[in-house]
């Protein structure tokens, strides 16, 4: 099955997590090319300077500086770096000059016939022109269980809210936010986690849903998990006074 993978230049989770799922994909798989989007952390596409500013602002400075030490290693360390997994892959990259959704976009994708989508940090809404390319759909990664904790970065507001389980979802793209039906979920206890932890293992363990949900949709026996929203919570970006709950509880981001 020909994957095309649809992902962002992430400075600090990704490369590693792309690195170990394509060590773990099933044999009949083959990631034959790779859209690399601007790098967008901490939830939807803006601007460097004002991503950073709003970064300080809401999180602090020991948060601020934190991510921004990660984020001047991942310029000089190639572990970190998107493209070098690629490259040691020998991937292709798919290079879009507009939004992803526009017809040139998805002619670009298109040339490749792949067969699947596989959306990991995403950070474009994908309307049908994207979600109808391939024959076998469109997945995309989620690091909650769903419905709950539709939105931005879930692994923050489940600590805030003091959750003692969180997951991960993968789940078949529609033109909605994390709507789409679920293919596999994966539950996990939070315990004594700090943010930075919790999200790295449910990174994770999302790679192994995603390797799970290529193998049960090659070998047709996807049994759909209903993403039922009336049961949905939707979160996103936090403020300064969700921060401010989330250290009185005790909760720590590193």
């Amino acid at each position: 099955m020909r994957i095309i993978i649809i992902t962002q230049n992430d400075p600090f989770y990704l490369a590693k997590n792309l690195k170990y799922l394509l060590s773990i994909l099933p044999e009949h798989s083959e990631v034959v090319a790779c859209v690399v989007t601007n790098a967008s952390p901490f939830g939807k596409r803006e601007s460097f300077f004002k991503k950073a500013k709003k970064t300080y602002e809401i999180f602090g400075f020991r948060f601020f500086l934190h991510y921004s030490l990660k984020f001047l290693k991942s310029k000089i360390d190639p572990n970190t770096k998107v493209m070098s997994v690629l490259d040691e892959n020998k991937i292709p990259v798919i290079t879009l000059d507009s939004p992803i959704n526009r017809k040139d976009s998805v002619d670009k994708i298109k040339a490749y016939e792949p067969d699947l989508l596989v959306s990991i940090l995403g950070n474009q809404i994908f309307k049908a022109p994207i979600i109808n390319l391939a024959p076998k759909g469109c997945l995309n990664l989620h690091t909650a269980m769903l419905p709950k904790y539709r939105g931005l970065m879930p692994t923050f507001w489940v600590m805030k809210n003091n959750e003692k389980t969180t997951g991960v979802s993968v789940f078949f793209v529609d033109e909605g936010i994390d709507s789409g039906p679920i293919i596999v979920q994966k539950e996990v206890e939070i315990g004594d986690r700090t943010q930075e932890q919790l999200i790295t293992f449910t990174k994770k363990i999302g790679m192994e849903a995603i390797a799970e949900s290529i193998d049960l949709i090659e070998k047709d026996k996807v049994v759909l998990i209903e993403n039922d929203a009336s049961e949905k919570t939707y979160f996103s970006f936090p403020t300064k006074e969700d921060v401010i709950e989330f250290k009185k509880i005790g909760k720590k981001f590193f």
